[in-house]
Formats: C-alpha cells, sequence, structure tokens
C-alpha cells in the first residue's frame, strides 16, 4: 500500500507545488508570467499555508483548517475522517457509543464499544495534527446453551494526520495519516505494535453537497491463528447540509483482509445526522448495517465533539 501512495504521488507531483514556493507560475506566451502579476497579489500568496503543498492551479483555495469562527471538522462520526486538520493552537476531542449485534445463525454476538476517545492537537503548523485514541470494549456472545462474555481495554491509538493540499477546482483536499496501536494487554489487546498508513481525500461540491474517501492499509491480526496480515480499507461517504446547524451523510465503507486465514472481506452501509450545538460543539447519531456475509449484522451509536 505505502509503495502505491508513493506511486500516486510521484504521478500527481507535476500538478502540486511546495510549501516552500510562494506561488506557481502558469506558462505565458509573450510575456513573463511574473509579470502579469502585481506584487500583492505576490505578497499575499506568501503568506503561511495550511497544507504542505497546493495544486498546481489557478482555482481559488478552499477547504484547510476551520478557524475558531468556522464551525468545526470532525472525524466522527463516519468512517472516513476528514481531510483536513484541525489547525494550530486547538484541540478537539470526539467521544462516543456504538452498539453492535451479530447473528451468524449459531452464534449471537453483541458488544458495546466507549468511550471512543479521540484527542486531536494542532501543533507546529496548521497541517500538523498530533492523534491519541483510546477505547473500551465489551462483548456478549451466546452458543446456545453456552455464553462467553470479555471486556478489556482496546489497543491505544497513536497517529498524526498531515494536510497535504487544499481543494483547488476539481483537485481535491488530501491528508495523510501515518498511524499505529500500541498493545496495552488484556483480552482485547493484539499484544504487538500494529503500524498503518491512510490516505483522505475530499471534495465541497456546493453549499449543500460535499464527498470524500479513504484508502487505508493497516497491519492486523488473524484472531484464530494469531498470524498478522495486511488489511485494506476503502470508503466513500456524501455529506449533505441539511440547516444551518444539521447535517447528514450516507456512506459505503470495506474491510478487505490480504493474507488472512480465517478473516473475510466486510462491506456495511451507514448513515448519521450532526447536530451543532455551537462552533465548538457537536453532537451525532449514526446506524449502519453489514451488507456481506461476514460483516456484522447492525451497528448505532452516538456521540460528541467538542474543540478549545
Amino acid at each position: 500500500m505505502l509503495q502505491r501512495l508513493v506511486f500516486l504521488l510521484t504521478i500527481l507531483s507535476p500538478l502540486l507545488s511546495s510549501a516552500e514556493d510562494s506561488f506557481v507560475w502558469p506558462a505565458r506566451n509573450t510575456t513573463s508570467s511574473r509579470e502579469a502579476f502585481p506584487l500583492t497579489y505576490i505578497q499575499d500568496e506568501m503568506e503561511p499555508r495550511s497544507t504542505l503543498m497546493r495544486w498546481n492551479s489557478s482555482a481559488e483555495v478552499e477547504g484547510g483548517p476551520p478557524g475558531w469562527d468556522d464551525a468545526l471538522a470532525s472525524d466522527r462520526p463516519d468512517f472516513t475522517e476528514a481531510s483536513s486538520t484541525v489547525g494550530i493552537g486547538k484541540r478537539q476531542l470526539e467521544m462516543g457509543y456504538t452498539y453492535f449485534r451479530d447473528d451468524d445463525g449459531t452464534t449471537r454476538l453483541t458488544s458495546h464499544s466507549f468511550p471512543e476517545f479521540l484527542f486531536r492537537w494542532g501543533i507546529f503548523a496548521d497541517w500538523f495534527e498530533f492523534r491519541l485514541g483510546w477505547n473500551f470494549g465489551t462483548q456478549h456472545e451466546a452458543f446456545n446453551p453456552l455464553t462467553r462474555s470479555t471486556s478489556g481495554s482496546e489497543d491505544i491509538y497513536v497517529g498524526a494526520k498531515l494536510g497535504l493540499t487544499p481543494q483547488q477546482g476539481i483537485w481535491p483536499e488530501m491528508a495523510l495519516m501515518p498511524q499505529m496501536s500500541v498493545p496495552v494487554g488484556g483480552p482485547n489487546s493484539d499484544n504487538r505494535v500494529l503500524p498503518g498508513v491512510n490516505w483522505l481525500y475530499g471534495w465541497d461540491i456546493n453549499e449543500f453537497l460535499s464527498t470524500a474517501g479513504s484508502t487505508q492499509a493497516n497491519l492486523a491480526v488473524d484472531e484464530a491463528s494469531d498470524d498478522e496480515f495486511l488489511e485494506f480499507a476503502q470508503s466513500w461517504t456524501f455529506g449533505y447540509t441539511l440547516a444551518e446547524r444539521w447535517g447528514a451523510y450516507t456512506e459505503w465503507f470495506a474491510i478487505i483482509p490480504a493474507g488472512a486465514e480465517t478473516t473475510r472481506t466486510q462491506h456495511y452501509l451507514d448513515g448519521g445526522v450532526t447536530f451543532r450545538w455551537s462552533n465548538n460543539l457537536q453532537y451525532d447519531v449514526r446506524i449502519g448495517k453489514g451488507i456481506s456475509g461476514a460483516s456484522t449484522d447492525l451497528f448505532a451509536g452516538a456521540g460528541a465533539v467538542v474543540r478549545w
């Protein structure tokens, strides 16, 4: 997966401008391109950037970290995370609860996930975000007439989000997230460090509609054999602005194992609603359904996001 991302960025590199350059000048037929723009415009472009790169495009720059006067941009409640960082000096805590239910005819499983903490902190620059996550899970399995219950802390999530580009016309806003899980021990731990990477991309189409996707690859552990394998995940989401404070989304995502002995591909459809109490406080609810044989039948949850 890492090789694919490097290859993709190599292809896109002619379309991108480095963060070290103040402006990429378009070619002109008869005059020097630098003479075609007034000095004030050049100086405006020399202001600090919110992303590492920019598309080699004259289209207006959109997106990037929201300011204090803007509504926060959260990574929850959908599977696809935001393609923008929180911005330097901002801290954001995202939290929630999810209920899962699955019945394959022989085993009935119910589980609960909480508090789903994700702490996001913008440091060093607008384009860099530090991320730390923690969760606790309980699970109850019924194999008539036997039952089994487990509970415990899940492994700690550590990562960073790097803002790569803003949106410029048809070219998307993008971010890259190197990430890993760190073992804490217990029944819900994989007992080893599992690294991964997540590539995020999104477009604001108009005031009502936005769309985004994510492509990621993470090292995972097969529950039956305890062997490591590469797990891919792909998602696509559509966001809708319903009113000044209300939003909604619909989404598809898939989790695809490569080289696993027993873990199978899972496909899901889900949707949810968000309510913005203020620019710095948001609530959400969501519900989803598995659409493949190996998927969890149903999940539903609620959460909140606070920024300071």
